[in-house]
């Protein structure tokens, strides 16, 4: 990963912080090594992959709205750090659960050395997160616990679905705000808290990075069937062939339900009950979902979700931390263009 933090439009905020960006890659690189050779290909390899680090990014901006000499102090760099650890580590255990061949244009680790040593890559992860963590005190500890929890909750509610009755978008929504949105707020509400901004800040930031979490989250969505396997680093379509319902397609299922749906939405469900085992079977739904107006539907929600973010910003004083807070909102859903 370059140092260099995406444009914010805050040239003084981003020199300022990527000295901070620097440190967080140097103590994640110490973080994903130092056991043996084989231990150490195992977790390192999605670090070394790349990733956007946007979630110490996050940690950093938020960082700024605190006391200038806090901003890029130790406890901020290991916040941010950790907080990367733990995102990793639930990397490792999405990819054993999903059977994803690829990650981050490479092959994920449950491929490369099995589900057992991916899952205890990502524990080993997790552990080291959660070392860095106990030097920040038992708030942080008590904090990044509950994060976890939700990591978890979040998942667990995606593997047993909906009640009878309950709104299946509405569902899935919740189960992003616990997968995606729990961790992206906790990385903005560890800026604020370690660089001494208090908990109106930390608060305010909080919610900000949970609806960017979200919006972020309805992007992939989108970019999981706009996008080619090349530029995304995952297979398209991965999600329909396991039988995981991604936006559009609840979009679509709602569509039905309410007796709105038109005949080429309903042409997809149909397909998605047969075998997509091949390639070229889930290439034809892939590529009948990016020619229907679903996807374009699920884009305007992923700017909602952002543009919601943006709102919360209203309650902390302008300056250049707010305007890269915003510039981070639009950034996430920008790649939909």
């Amino acid at each position: 990963m370059s140092a260099s933090p995406p444009d914010l439009h805050v040239p003084g905020l981003e020199s300022r912080i990527t000295p901070g960006l620097e440190a967080v890659e140097r103590r994640l690189h110490e973080a994903v090594t130092g056991s043996s050779d084989l231990v150490d290909d195992l977790t390192r390899h999605l670090a070394v992959a790349g990733g956007k680090r946007m979630r110490p990014l996050l940690t950093l901006v938020c960082a700024q709205l605190g006391d200038p000499d806090l901003a890029l102090s130790e406890p901020v760099v290991n916040g941010a750090t950790a907080v990367e650890l733990t995102h990793l580590a639930s990397l490792y255990h999405d990819d054993v659960m999903d059977s994803a061949p690829t990650r981050r244009g490479v092959d994920s680790a449950q491929r490369l050395w099995g589900n057992n040593r991916a899952i205890l890559a990502g524990d080993v992860l997790f552990a080291r997160a959660s070392v860095l963590i106990a030097g920040l005190g038992p708030q942080m500890v008590a904090h990044h616990a509950r994060t976890f929890e939700r990591l978890c909750v979040g998942q667990l509610n995606e593997t047993f679905g909906p009640r009878d009755g309950q709104d299946r978008v509405d569902f899935y929504i919740r189960v992003l705000a616990d997968k995606t949105g729990s961790l992206v707020s906790t990385a903005a509400s560890f800026g604020a808290w370690l660089s001494g901004a208090g908990d109106e800040a930390a608060a305010v930031v909080s919610e900000f990075g949970e609806r960017v979490g979200v919006a972020f989250q309805i992007a992939d969505d989108v970019l999981d069937l706009a996008s080619t396997g090349e530029a995304s680093g995952k297979t398209p379509g991965t999600d329909l062939r396991e039988g995981v319902d991604t936006l559009p397609v609840l979009l679509l299922r709602r569509r039905r339900e309410e007796g709105t749906i038109d005949e080429a939405g309903a042409r997809i469900l149909d397909l998605l009950t047969s075998d997509l085992s091949s390639d070229e079977a889930l290439a034809e739904v892939v590529d009948r979902l990016r020619a229907h107006d679903v996807l374009e539907e699920t884009r305007a929600l992923a700017r909602h979700w952002s543009d919601r973010a943006v709102e919360v910003l209203d309650a902390l004083p302008r300056g250049e931390a707010r305007t890269a807070l915003v510039s981070f909102a639009h950034l996430m859903v920008d790649r939909l263009a």
